[in-house]
């Protein structure tokens, strides 16, 4: 029996006379529980309005096909004296808008505590009037976990060699975790077709579709390493042992990082190389994306994210600029009616509490706009500070722009004074010089670095940063007093003034 059907059970030996389910794979949910009905000798009728009353042979079958109240009122004709029966309504929120629906609804669940009636509404969302919130259960279908998925891809691949084994097979069942059962046997075929056997890169490619019509989430699908990347030592190995262990243990998950620092540090590109590092897809998640018009329409997508991005696991989940998301917390009962502060209060709950193989990368430019319940242990592994790029990761970074835009190795020598840049700034004075055929001497008139047009705000992220955050380029704790940078920088700032 599996772990919805149990917990069904449970509730009509309970006498829960109103359950809501939900669930995108109403096929499965009758299956299962058809065959819940037969094991234990229920009556069971199914209503939609596509093809009526199915009740067997019992006389209820007589009701009018296309009218839902009479439906719910046949399922007194099902009740037997020694025995439940069950009326499922897929699909039936949409008819929930009507009054007369919600009160026979009401009157049916009351008189199912006499006679053993129950009523089973099967949805993919839950969407419970009001009137009727404290007369239903709710139980959610999972979706289908790694056992089930390797059963499913056994009865697809049939022939020899179509089959992965090993660690190709677990690369498959990650690719495939978070997908339906139909989904699930969709993508499976389409690798056949395409490949001859079964592979992850059929998978990604639906499970990208999939993300898209959620509108909640993105799949970043790059091929950005930690050699496209300068600098970062310490975070680069700190992540990746963390991300590595997880593998191997059970009962300690890596939870994510916070990342700091003033833009176009390499935040976001760390992000993107790390999926691709640890062989896991990165999500992106726009937390201003969730926000709804409707009432409760924000909580629920912020809910319906967070149960993607576990049944995604193993993977990355990347939040960009978390401050610009949250800033608005501590007045959110006068600005938006508490909308901000019960999304932030579910993400921080799921940060804490969150058992799937997640790791979370979280950046923000400055620390001072995000609530101080982020900085908490047990919310991340680690707050990292990333500051502008010493000497000598600059060196390390030029090479790598030099060669995407195919500038000679030469160009080293006319290299412009990179003092106080950051690895963007970097990017665009070679782009630019690629761009309009000029040396990089030239194209950096066109740069002003972050370090001198922010530094005000610079200098501060670095005071607050430094005693409280890991460094980012070297194992310990950031401090001012060991980055070449901050003298350089207030120098350009009181040049800049004068």
């Amino acid at each position: 029996m599996t772990a919805f059907a149990e917990k069904l059970r449970e509730y009509i030996a309970a006498a829960f006379t109103g359950i809501w389910v939900q669930s995108h794979e109403h096929p499965d949910v009758l299956i299962e529980i058809a065959e819940l009905c037969k094991k234990n000798k229920w009556a069971l009728a199914v209503w939609d309005i596509d093809r009526g009353l199915n009740a067997g042979n019992s006389p209820a079958s007589t009701t009018t096909a296309t009218d839902p109240l009479a439906a719910i009122r046949a399922l007194n004709a099902l009740a037997k004296s020694d025995s439940s029966a069950l009326l499922v309504l897929p699909n039936f929120h949409r008819f929930l808008q009507s009054a007369e629906l919600v009160q026979a609804l009401a009157h049916q669940i009351q008189a199912g505590k006499n006679n053993r009636t129950f009523v089973v509404i099967l949805s993919p969302i839950v969407q419970i009037p009001i009137e009727l919130e404290k007369s239903f259960v709710v139980i959610e279908h999972e979706l289908p976990g790694r056992e089930q998925l390797q059963t499913i891809a056994n009865g697809i691949a049939t022939e020899k060699d179509e089959m992965p084994r090993g660690d190709d097979l677990q690369r498959l069942l990650d690719a495939a975790s978070g997908l339906t059962r139909f989904e699930a046997e969709g993508a499976y075929s389409l690798s056949l077709v395409r490949h001859g056997k079964l592979q992850p890169e059929a998978i990604w490619e639906l499970k990208t579709g999939m993300l898209k019509k959620s509108g909640l989430l993105s799949l970043h699908r790059g091929e950005e390493k930690f050699v496209d990347l300068g600098g970062l030592d310490s975070l680069k190995s700190f992540c990746t042992r963390a991300i590595n262990a997880s593998r191997r243990k059970t009962n300690a998950r890596a939870r994510g990082i916070l990342l700091l620092s003033p833009p176009g540090c390499g935040k976001s590109q760390f992000c993107k190389s790390l999926g691709n590092e640890t062989g896991r897809p990165t999500l992106i998640l726009d937390i201003g994306s969730l926000m709804g018009s409707l009432v409760g329409q924000s909580e629920e997508r912020v809910r319906q994210a967070l149960r993607i991005i576990d049944a995604t696991s193993p993977a990355v989940v990347f939040l960009d600029e978390l401050e610009k998301a949250f800033a608005g917390v501590s007045s959110s009962g006068q600005t938006d009616s508490g909308v901000s502060a019960r999304m932030f209060g579910s993400f921080l709950t799921w940060l804490a509490d969150h058992t799937s193989d997640v790791f979370v990368v979280a950046t923000a430019n400055d620390i001072s706009k995000l609530p101080p319940e982020f900085g908490r242990a047990e919310r991340f592994d680690g707050i990292f500070y990333i500051d502008l790029p010493s000497a000598a990761e600059r060196e390390a970074i030029w090479p790598i722009y030099l060669r995407k835009y195919g500038l000679a190795a030469g160009t080293a020598n006319s290299r412009p004074d990179d003092q106080g840049w950051t690895g963007a700034e970097i990017q665009s004075c070679c782009r630019l010089a690629a761009l309009l055929d000029i040396p990089l001497k030239e194209a950096a008139r066109n740069v002003v670095p972050v370090s001198v047009s922010a530094a005000e705000s610079v200098e501060r992220l670095r005071a607050w940063a430094s005693g409280r955050c890991l460094h980012a380029a070297r194992p310990g704790i950031y401090t001012r007093d060991n980055n070449e940078q901050a003298v350089s920088v207030r120098r350009v700032a009181r040049s800049t003034a004068n």
